[in-house]
């Protein structure tokens, strides 16, 4: 298994992740109040996924998340979709940041100083596909064995879907993350990344230890990196610090913007961060540890930018 992470992270370097695409589609006009959120634009405007990826390759991202973390068998079939479109969508999800990636790289100018984006497959959480905001409570009422059925031929498509890795992210609990884990073991051919949602400084939103849930995946070869994402900014730098503790893995930080989302009301309030503000935040997760820095919910391409100038700085 190759680890496709590992040449950005010389040198103590910094590995730049890229930011919301979801609320990035959104500001740019598209209508996501849907069960399918950011996948509803893989049948509908798979342009405007790919300009964001772009932009975020512009930016100085050194990888694209794909529109695929609300792509499931269970969610496109309820949109009428036999199993292979669903499967072909999930693949065009990679497809659109492949080409944005690749038409970036293209442009001699573009190489300067930069190693070749990756792209990583979005794996959303069991709670995505309910569609309900229970990603950010857990208690899902399923164990281990049954949360890895339901994450199986997903990770397949996503894993031969030409991604460089996957990004399963917004994880509740440590049983998800388990499942996950024991499906890559078996299945053994790419490498991925284990983010966590958590709702304070300490604890997952299902309220367990991030210190004891990175812990329980030190021992999985297949997870290359571990952190948080979709999280207040506030709780990060505590975060950072208590997984750089117990893991040898890189850690990675992806927060929100520090506003609030209504997972009934599917609205976001509260005030958010400037890129500025924003950067200086990240070079506080980097002091604690922090490897691999982007954002969430909420960020955009600003956001990215200001990441990138504080790394090389």
């Amino acid at each position: 298994m190759l680890n496709p992470i590992e040449s950005f992270l010389t040198n103590d370097r910094l590995m730049v992740l890229d930011g919301a695409l979801a609320t990035e589609l959104e500001r740019r006009g598209a209508n996501l109040n849907d069960a399918l959120w950011s996948a509803k634009l893989l049948i509908e405007q798979p342009d405007l996924i790919r300009a964001v990826h772009a932009d975020y390759f512009a930016a100085g991202a050194d990888v694209a998340t794909t529109a695929s973390y609300q792509a499931t068998f269970e969610a496109f079939t309820r949109r009428g979709m036999s199993h292979t479109q669903a499967a072909d969508l999930m693949r065009l999800s990679v497809t659109l940041a492949c080409e944005a990636r690749d038409a970036f790289w293209a442009e001699p100018a573009n190489r300067v100083g930069r190693l070749r984006p990756l792209v990583a497959a979005s794996v959303g959480p069991y709670g995505a596909m309910l569609a309900d905001g229970s990603e950010y409570r857990g208690h899902y009422g399923l164990g281990r064995t049954a949360l890895a059925d339901f994450h199986r031929e997903r990770l397949q498509v996503l894993a031969t879907s030409g991604a460089d890795l996957l990004a399963c992210e917004t994880i509740p609990c440590l049983d998800e993350a388990l499942a996950i884990a024991d499906v890559l073991t078996e299945q053994g051919s790419i490498a991925a990344w284990i983010s966590f949602s958590c709702k304070d400084g300490t604890h997952n939103v299902q309220g367990e230890r991030l210190a004891d849930c990175v812990a329980a995946l030190e021992a999985y070869p297949h997870i290359i990196a571990i952190g948080v994402n979709c999280t207040a900014p506030e709780y990060v730098a505590s975060l950072v610090e208590q997984a750089k503790a117990h893991t040898t893995k890189p850690v990675l930080a992806y927060p929100n913007s520090g506003e609030h989302y209504d997972a009934e009301g599917k609205v976001w309030s509260g005030a958010c961060d400037e890129a500025a503000a924003y950067a200086e935040q990240a070079a506080r997760w980097q002091a604690k540890g922090a490897r691999m820095i982007g954002g969430c919910c909420r960020t955009g391409p600003d956001d990215i930018r200001a990441v990138r100038h504080m790394s090389a700085a």
